[in-house]
């Protein structure tokens, strides 16, 4: 699975910016997807995830009711809306694909994934 992101900018804070992540193959289906970011000089951090069917969504408290992640299996595309943006948000963000058993299970670690995208990044400016 190949997986390219895009939609990353340079936005002010209070904007809103969306994200997508588009997957090679067709097992897209087959894959939790997920999202995590990375800011200058620390780790790689969880942000959202979403189960094979859509249908089951996790996110870490910081960005509750300002992002939502979303999925098309239709068309290998996993998205992350992301409104009010505050300048923390700022980090490379990339999209990640696990491989799981269940339809409605996902994956909050990045051990949890096999497959990573090239970052894509956002910069909010206060």
């Amino acid at each position: 699975v190949q997986l390219q992101a895009s939609g990353g900018g340079l936005v002010q804070a209070g904007d809103s910016l969306r994200l997508s992540c588009t997957a090679s193959g067709r097992t897209f289906s087959r894959y939790g997807m997920g999202w995590f970011r990375q800011a200058p000089g620390t780790e790689r951090e969880f942000v959202a995830a979403i189960s094979r069917n859509g249908g089951t969504t996790f996110y870490i408290d910081s960005v509750k009711g300002r992002f939502t992640i979303s999925r098309d299996n239709a068309k290998n595309t996993v998205s992350l809306q992301m409104s009010s943006l505050e300048p923390e948000d700022t980090a490379a963000y990339f999209c990640a694909a696990g491989w799981l058993a269940g339809p409605d299970t996902l994956a909050t670690r990045a051990a949890g994934y096999d497959y990573w995208g090239h970052g894509t990044l956002v910069t909010v400016s206060s």
